[in-house]
């Protein structure tokens, strides 16, 4: 079994370098997946409201003979729910079967409608109770988190971003290092549509590796925290399965280059309306 390595956070806790996506899952098919991960030697689920399966999830993890205190769990609060975080942690927390979460996101920032200050602001008290052990964000610019700071004194511990050799968000990533966030990629892989490309098979040919692997290991070498999806029970394995090989120089500039303008497969979220 694969042992994965941690990263510090700003609060003092740390997060697993990877972790197991269940985006798309359905509730009914999500304790089957994650209990798969968990005996894959995963330790780190990211949920989300708005995915409909944080029971499934906490079904997984009643189940599972992993004590509790192993496990990181991370689940994210819905646009519509920016002006009753409370509330909302509260009813994941009943689907989940927890008492906290490991990790609370504000899932978008949603600029239009203005209330994400607020809403972080709100995170803190609930972190401060108990009810999560970190807060942070999801999906927020540079902008975004320049008025956190601004307004609040308080950055995240993290901030989960579309991510991936497509979309490289060097931006993003320097202010994540010089202000003490951790970036955290969702769509690490661009919901595979990378995988067949050139540079990235032939890297993977050297080091008889998936592309998928070698992906995740550019992740890994980069810093970023992952959190890779699969329904199948050995892409679920083999995604963990990138601690005991290393790209070279060369092999990471080069998958970086692959970014592209329109390498996003997701929203933009200074435009995304929530829809």
């Amino acid at each position: 079994m694969t042992t994965v390595p941690s990263v510090p956070l700003n609060d003092g806790t740390a997060i697993p370098q990877v972790g197991y996506g269940v985006l798309m899952i359905p509730d009914d098919e999500t304790e089957a997946v994650v209990t798969t991960a968990i005996e894959a030697g995963y330790r780190s689920i990211d949920t989300a409201t708005i995915y409909g399966n944080e029971a499934g999830v906490g079904a997984a993890i009643a189940a599972s003979n992993v004590p509790r205190d192993e496990l990181y769990v991370t689940t994210k609060l819905w646009n519509t729910d920016q002006d009753r975080p409370r509330a909302a942690l509260e009813s994941s927390l009943e689907r989940l079967g927890l008492s906290s979460v490991d990790l609370y996101l504000i899932h978008w920032p949603m600029p239009a409608q203005d209330r994400y200050v607020d809403a972080w602001r709100a995170l803190r008290e609930l972190r401060d109770e108990g009810l999560a052990r970190t807060i942070g964000v999801s999906n927020f610019e540079v902008h975004h988190l320049e008025r956190l700071e601004r307004e609040t004194d308080v950055v995240p511990a993290v901030n989960q971003i579309e991510l991936h050799p497509r979309l490289v968000q060097p931006e993003l990533r320097a202010f994540h290092a010089a202000h003490g966030i951790v970036t955290e990629a969702w769509s690490p892989l661009a919901r595979g549509a990378l995988l067949d490309d050139p540079t990235l098979v032939s890297i993977a040919r050297a080091h008889d590796r998936a592309p998928a692997q070698v992906v995740l290991r550019w992740h890994v070498q980069l810093g970023n925290v992952a959190i890779p999806k699969s329904a199948t029970p050995e892409r679920i394995a083999a995604n963990l399965a990138v601690f005991d090989f290393a790209l070279t120089d060369d092999e990471m500039a080069s998958i970086s280059a692959l970014n592209a303008p329109d390498g996003r497969t997701g929203p933009h979220p200074d435009t995304y309306d929530g829809s």
